[in-house]
């Protein structure tokens, strides 16, 4: 039976916990955790980003997060954590079931970058 987004997105809930901006944050600073925004270019520059976010469009992120792709970027490593967020949780959460997938173990999902700017997270320009 074929499966809906909405499964999907439940799928990767069970799997990809949400965590708070405080989380996310001291995961970043004391885990060095990469942060990843997978918003499309865009978005970045309508609205910026978090502080020190790597973006990586969702639709390149298997390509990027892959150690055997000729795209890889070696600021994904299994060994580290990994916050991913998008504009309102949604592609984040599939991102990050893909970054699970992929065999990265300590993956979070922060959820939406305006929430995460309005509780606090430093922003930049792009």
């Amino acid at each position: 039976m074929p499966g809906s987004l909405k499964d999907m997105l439940a799928e990767a809930n069970e799997c990809v916990p949400k965590i708070s901006v405080d989380e996310a944050q001291r995961l970043v600073s004391e885990e060095d955790a990469l942060l990843v925004d997978v918003r499309d270019a865009p978005e970045l520059a309508a609205s910026g980003k978090l502080a020190d976010a790597l973006n990586v469009s969702r639709g390149m992120l298997e390509f990027k997060a892959d150690s055997a792709s000729p795209y890889h970027d070696p600021e994904f490593r299994t060994d580290r954590p990994i916050v991913v967020y998008c504009a309102s949780g949604g592609r984040s959460c599939l991102s990050g079931k893909v970054l699970k997938d992929l065999g990265y173990a300590r993956v979070y999902n922060l959820g939406g970058f305006k929430d995460a700017a309005e509780t606090g997270f430093p922003t930049q320009d792009c």
